[in-house]
């Protein structure tokens, strides 16, 4: 097998090759042969079936794949005799003009980018840092109370006030008509916790047992119900119940109720602490990890393969189209969405992995296998039963290889703040929290 590449453009390489004709008449009649046994044709018995019969009827499809199996393997043995690293699947052709006795391919594929990774001394990096304060657990305490709250029904004149749990009949139209979800009966919400559109909330407060308000209504363009999306329609409401909400005390019992180790409060402040704590860190490190690869990508150079964005597009639109699927979008498979959508996020994705890949092989940052069970272990810590939780990592190998890919972006994060200009910036909890 005679082997030739060159250089079209950046990352585009055209290997060619040739194969004898008589290394693939002989597959071609091996696996003929091997048919032949088991071949079932009318008019003879199985296994005898002549071969001349057989290769009329089989011989194109195998010999297809025959070429098929022969060529891709040849050119996966010449790209690792020339040390290729092969981006996504090669373009092969036959070739015209092959010597006699063999058959001729041109194949054109991509190779991995060498990658540059400049100066990280240079690079800068802002790495906030975030203190949980008694207000964060003040907050949190309080929300845990509106879990834990109870009703109980208000006078005959009392008016709807922010935090009664309301019982309600309601109907709405759209230009005189009525329209699928906009009626019901016996609906229960509780005002000021933004469970209904604001104007529906707003016409209910203030109202007693027994009195109905009409209102309009305008739902927002993005609204989920895609039928009354950028409509207004004309409700009535009417109450029927009002109950006042009663929050329990910060106390032992509620630390008791909370299943708190240290049934105190001063345990229960302790332990959403404790879990706070937690919580901001992993937002930390997400929030900082990307401050720092958006940095480490700065000061890389390196082309894109081509053939590698164009999967990772592929990746993103199956995606979106799942996420299509599962809000009961129709025909969300058959959806035209053009590849420039995701583009840029693709071409992102393919940078950094391969600037991070890069990283990791010169600095020997992989991860370890202690590194990953401190994190399934930390992972596993805010549960209830922390055992059951790391078994449950460690039994399935696509579970753990996440928990790897995690570990090894936090190696690469510490290497490079360990390596850059960082400047640090303190962030108020509630902002760190509201982030996405």
């Amino acid at each position: 097998m005679a082997v030739a590449v060159e250089t079209l453009e950046k990352l585009e390489r055209k290997m060619t090759l040739s194969l004898p004709l008589d290394t693939i008449q002989a597959e071609v009649s091996a696996r003929l042969k091997k048919m032949a046994r088991t071949v079932k044709m009318d008019g003879f018995r199985p296994g005898k079936v002549p071969m001349n019969v057989v290769a009329q009827r089989y011989g194109y499809s195998v010999q297809y794949e025959v070429m098929n199996d022969k060529v891709g393997e040849a050119f996966f043995n010449a790209a690792n005799e020339a040390k290729l690293r092969v981006a996504g699947q090669p373009k092969i052709n036959e070739k015209d003009g092959a010597p006699e006795g063999e058959l001729a391919f041109e194949a054109i594929f991509e190779v991995y980018p060498e990658v540059k990774i400049g100066d990280l001394s240079t690079a800068e990096v802002e790495k906030i840092t975030t203190e949980v304060t008694d207000a964060a657990i003040d907050k949190t305490l309080e929300i845990l109370r509106k879990q834990r709250r109870t009703f109980s029904q208000r006078a005959h004149d009392s008016q709807a006030a922010t935090g009664d749990r309301v019982t309600v009949d309601f109907e709405g139209k759209i230009d005189g008509e009525p329209f699928d979800g906009g009626k019901a009966q016996d609906f229960q919400f509780i005002l000021g916790d933004g469970q209904m559109l604001k104007e529906f909330e707003e016409a209910t407060l203030g109202l007693k047992s027994g009195e109905s308000k009409t209102f309009p209504l305008a739902f927002p363009s993005d609204y989920h119900g895609k039928d009354v999306a950028g409509k207004t329609a004309d409700f009535m409401v009417t109450v029927k119940k009002i109950e006042a909400a009663h929050l329990p005390e910060v106390d032992d019992a509620l630390a008791k109720s909370l299943g708190i180790e240290d049934a105190s409060v001063q345990g229960l402040r302790a332990d959403i602490k404790k879990n706070l704590e937690r919580e901001v860190k992993f937002r930390l490190l997400a929030r900082n990890k990307t401050a720092v690869m958006d940095a480490l990508v700065a000061k890389a150079e390196l082309d894109l393969p081509n053939a590698s964005v164009q999967a990772e597009i592929a990746r993103l639109l199956e995606g979106a189209r799942a996420d299509l699927k599962q809000r009961g979008i129709k025909d969300a498979d058959k959806v035209t969405i053009p590849d420039d959508v995701f583009r840029p996020q693709a071409e992102r994705r393919v940078r950094l992995g391969l600037v991070v890949a890069e990283l990791v092989r010169a600095n020997s940052l992989q991860a370890k296998m202690e590194q990953i069970k401190a994190h399934v272990d930390e992972l596993a810590a805010s549960y209830e039963k922390p055992a059951e939780v790391s078994r449950w990592y460690f039994s399935d190998n696509k579970r753990l290889a996440e928990v790897e890919a995690i570990v090894l972006e936090n190696n690469v994060t510490d290497f490079v703040l360990s390596q850059a200009k960082v400047t640090e910036k303190a962030v108020g909890f509630d902002e760190l929290m509201a982030q996405n």
